[in-house]
């Protein structure tokens, strides 16, 4: 039973330093959005951080910003939501699929 035990604790320390490399590799992967037919675009990383955002001229009209706003959370939360997908995806394939609570957030 004690080398069970101690082959647990060595398998769960490798998984332990797999999930923290993996952590950092995201911070390189990124995930774009266009949001208003291209009009603005979004790319965050793999760690649910705003890299960059594109905003094109033609939409950016001072009598109309409730539209730029609106596209621009849209953009945001739909870049967001990728960038989860992402990091779940990778931290999956270490795992197994089996879910911890805190791991992608």
């Amino acid at each position: 039973m004690k080398g069970f035990n101690l082959n647990f604790i060595k398998e769960a320390k490798e998984m332990a330093s797999k999930l923290e490399q993996t952590k950092d590799e995201l911070k390189n992967r990124t995930v774009s959005v266009e949001v208003g037919g291209g009009m603005v675009r979004v790319t965050a990383n793999g760690q649910q951080q705003i890299v960059s955002l594109n905003i094109e001229r033609e939409v950016i009209n001072p009598d109309d910003q409730d539209l730029l706003e609106d596209l621009i959370l849209s953009g945001v939360n739909e870049a967001l939501r990728k960038s989860l997908e992402l990091a779940a995806e990778e931290m999956s394939k270490i795992t197994g699929g089996f879910k911890i609570p805190g791991l992608t957030s």
